[in-house]
Order: C-alpha cells, then structure tokens, then sequence
C-alpha cells in the first residue's frame, strides 16, 4: 500500500518543526555548534521535503480532475 504524497509531506513538515525546535533549545543551552548546525540543516531539509511533497499531491490531483 503506498502512502499519498500529502501524508509524507505532512510527516515531513512535522519532522522539520521538530528539528527547528531541537535547534533552538541547543542554542539556548549551549550556543551554537556543531550539532546545532547539524539539526538546523536537517530541519531545513525536512521543510523543504515537505513542501514539495505538498505541492506534487495537489499537481496530481489537479491533473486527474482534467
């Protein structure tokens, strides 16, 4: 059973505010470093996965509605 590009999509986005909230308590703690860099990369990955897991379930969806 494959899952909707809309469920990975949201998984993702998900994913991504997690890391971005990682990222700011690392901060908060103990300033920027490495791993700090690490979960920011990975956030923006995860955000940037998800928006075009999004944007291709609705170009799908347009196209079977034509």
């Amino acid at each position: 059973m494959r899952q909707s590009p809309l469920t990975t999509g949201i998984f993702y986005l998900i994913l991504g505010v997690f890391f971005t909230y990682m990222a700011i308590q690392q901060v908060n703690n103990n300033g920027f470093g490495f791993f700090t860099y690490l979960l920011i990369l990975l956030a923006t990955m995860d955000i940037g996965s998800g928006i075009r897991m999004v944007l291709i379930h609705y170009k799908i969806r347009n196209s079977q509605k034509k």
